[in-house]
């Protein structure tokens, strides 16, 4: 199978983005560590150079182990044994893979075995590995939670903990969700005490829905403050599976992702180190975990979506149907090229996010060793006042999009995409946890409709105008009259000055700025590879048409008729 790094040209056209030269400068430090660490790198061509040998590698890996397990992953499936989770034998295999590869920990500084990479080449590592098995995404991508202790943890347990992720390929979890604690994650009960003689923490309770959740280490959100209901009670704590104080008492039997075990856990007196500072575990660590959780979840829909693509291309070229192959049909050919086109926006759209949130980030780790600038605080508030809207927009339009595109893929299979024989029928069924977990796209829109609210969305689609040379001002003027559209319907929801009313046409308000956003940033990629211009002239072709839709209902939606859309409790009793 092909190299999924070398056959997705994508990949190198946005690791050349201009504003990867700050954060890949920002990142290396002005490439200091070239003197103490033989493989780090010593400019900007070195690191890029660098992050495409390692890409290479991902994308071997991805095609020639992870791609060719996922359908025996997906029928074997993890299984309990004397008290923990043992992974399908692929899944197995295809860690020890990417662990041999020295993948594990890519992000994490040199010093504690990482690469030190930014989110970027690790964002695209996340969406080869789930176009190659979504379910085994989540595996890999936890490691988002050494992420959370380098950035939150003591030194102490940074140089405890970190190590092992790269030498022992240590696993890790993220323990939220509880029985009655789902999205409210303020509800969470699972008790935390200190123990003064021990002098440690001790975790009591349930834990359900938990993706890996007997991996080696995990970070868990527990109550530590007595008579407390809210998210100020709550601190995060580093639980060490070598404590043997959890019984994993059940695992889920799942529509799809079926590799990643989904764990049901009992803490019983288990030990546990607090991360940072008590009452900070909610509302500022698990915050930030589920920052980055959501631009994997963004990744992942994206891999996803481009596996989706490619298994119904493949399809299209081989069935014949009525004398000539199904691709030469208009009802097929539009189905295709209308999911490459919204793979192309959403490829954008995701790297785009990812930028903004590396340079927050690294901003953040330079703040450790040095007081930043004036200029240099205000570009970082910008970036993170960018990456708090952009990253609950990736989320929610991806793993939209890639359901939508699963949907169409198996749809161009027609009766053999319903039936095992094809891996259409099992991405069909990984795509839709995508706008479910990590926060549904329900919840997405109440983090991004701030976008719209604060003016950070129609400040930004500006920018992007103004980016667009005269040789695309056709198409930026369709663009200019969609935001005129929706600067209008935004001031009229707005001057309404009802919450109820805001919240009920979120979403349509969200997307009608996703994709205006979406088409400026095909536009903007067009001018430094003119193959993105096809894609932008019919994206936008397409989004005008979807944007004049959510338009006309809002302007003309009866706000009256609100009450009509509720469901009384009487009405469902009857039913």
């Amino acid at each position: 199978m092909d190299n999924f790094f070398q056959d997705t040209p994508d990949f190198k056209f946005h690791l050349n983005h201009p504003l990867v030269q700050k954060i890949v400068k920002l990142k290396e430090n002005d490439f200091k560590e070239s003197e103490t660490f033989d493989f780090a790198p010593f400019n900007l061509e070195d690191a890029i150079d660098t992050y495409e040998k390692i890409l290479e590698i991902v994308g071997d890996i991805c095609a020639n182990t992870i791609a060719e397990n996922a359908e025996s992953v997906d029928s074997e499936g993890p299984h309990i044994e004397n008290n923990a989770v043992i992974y399908a034998k692929g899944t197995s295999s295809d860690y020890k893979a990417l662990y041999d590869a020295g993948l594990i920990g890519m992000s994490l500084p040199r010093k504690y075995g990482g690469l030190n990479f930014p989110l970027l080449p690790y964002v695209m590592a996340a969406e080869m590995v789930a176009r190659a098995d979504a379910g085994f995404a989540n595996i890999w991508g936890l490691q988002d939670c050494a992420e959370t202790i380098n950035e939150f943890g003591s030194e102490e347990q940074r140089e405890k903990y970190l190590p092992r992720f790269n030498r022992d390929g240590t696993t890790a979890a993220m323990v939220l969700t509880e029985p009655d604690a789902g999205s409210d994650l303020q509800s969470v009960q699972l008790k935390a005490t200190f123990d003064k003689k021990e002098n440690s923490w001790i975790l009591n309770g349930v834990k359900r829905f938990i993706t890996n959740g007997d991996a080696d280490l995990a970070l868990v959100l527990a109550r530590s403050e007595e008579n407390t209901t809210d998210a100020r009670g709550l601190s995060m704590f580093i639980y060490d599976r070598k404590n043997h104080a959890v019984e994993v008492r059940h695992l889920e039997k799942k529509l799809g992702i079926k590799g990643s075990p989904t764990c049901e856990l009992v803490f019983k007196d288990a030990p546990a180190e607090l991360v940072g500072k008590e009452r900070f575990g909610l509302i500022k660590y698990v915050m930030a975990l589920m920052n980055s959780a959501r631009l994997g979840v963004g990744a992942q829909s994206v891999g996803i979506a481009d596996a989706a693509y490619r298994e119904a291309l493949k399809y299209a070229e081989e069935r014949a149907q009525f004398g000539k192959t199904i691709i030469n049909f208009p009802a097929v050919y539009e189905m295709l090229t209308n999911m490459k086109i919204r793979l192309d926006a959403l490829r954008s759209l995701l790297y785009e996010t990812t930028r903004f949130v590396d340079v927050s980030k690294v901003y953040g780790e330079v703040m450790k060793e040095r007081k930043l600038e004036k200029e240099e605080r205000m570009e970082m508030k910008h970036y993170m006042k960018l990456a708090n809207v952009f990253t609950p927009l990736i989320k929610m339009t991806a793993s939209e999009a890639c359901n939508k595109m699963a949907y169409d893929s198996l749809q161009i299979h027609g009766g053999t995409g319903f039936m095992k024989d094809f891996p259409i029928e099992r991405i069909y069924r990984d795509a839709r946890i995508t706008s479910i977990y990590e926060g549904t796209t329900q919840l997405q829109i109440i983090a991004a409709i701030k976008g719209v609210t604060t003016g950070v969305f129609l400040e930004q689609i500006k920018v992007y105008e103004s980016e667009v040379l005269e040789d695309n001002n056709d198409l930026k003027k369709v663009l200019q009259e969609m935001t005129s559209d929706y600067e209008e319907i935004v001031g009229k929801v707005e001057a309404i000055e009802n919450t109820e009313y805001l919240d009920f046409h979120a979403r349509r308000l969200v997307e009608m700025a996703g994709n205006i956003i979406m088409g400026y940033l095909l536009i903007i990629d067009g001018q430094r590879e003119s193959k993105f211009i096809k894609s932008a002239k019919l994206f936008i072709d397409l989004i005008r048409s979807e944007n004049k839709e959510r338009f006309n209902y809002i302007n003309n939606f009866n706000i009256e008729n609100l009450e009509l859309y509720k469901i009384e409790e009487t009405e469902v009793l009857k039913k």
